[in-house]
């Protein structure tokens, strides 16, 4: 897999299945699991990488990259304990209060 070296000792949270991807085309990888407090670190750390590379993507590989960072997200929600469905209503909850995205409105401050 192309683009997936690390420098030896630092490593970084990859999906499940990388390892057997990685082995089916005739490398063995080296990994371990991560305990809870890591994980949840190097899941904060991936859920950087996922939105920089969404940043960085054009509009044809931006779709792939979006389902990148929700993937991460919905892995932290479960990390804190939260459903995908919880994750939603909280988030409808939020939109309810103070509305969501959709209008495009620019803040400029105050007068």
């Amino acid at each position: 897999m192309a683009g997936t070296e690390t420098s030896p000792g630092t490593g970084k949270l990859v999906r499940d299945r990388i390892p057997q991807i990685i082995r089916n085309e005739g490398a063995e990888p080296v990994i371990y699991i991560a305990g809870p407090e890591e994980y949840r670190a190097r899941l904060r750390e991936k859920l950087r990488e996922e939105v920089a590379e969404f940043l960085d993507a054009d509009e044809g590989e931006a779709p792939g990259e979006l389902a990148d960072v929700a993937e991460v997200l919905l892995a932290l929600a479960a990390d804190l304990g939260i459903s995908p469905e919880q994750l939603e209503a909280i988030r409808v909850a939020k939109a309810g209060q103070r509305g969501g995205f959709a209008g495009r409105t620019v803040w400029m401050g105050n007068r």
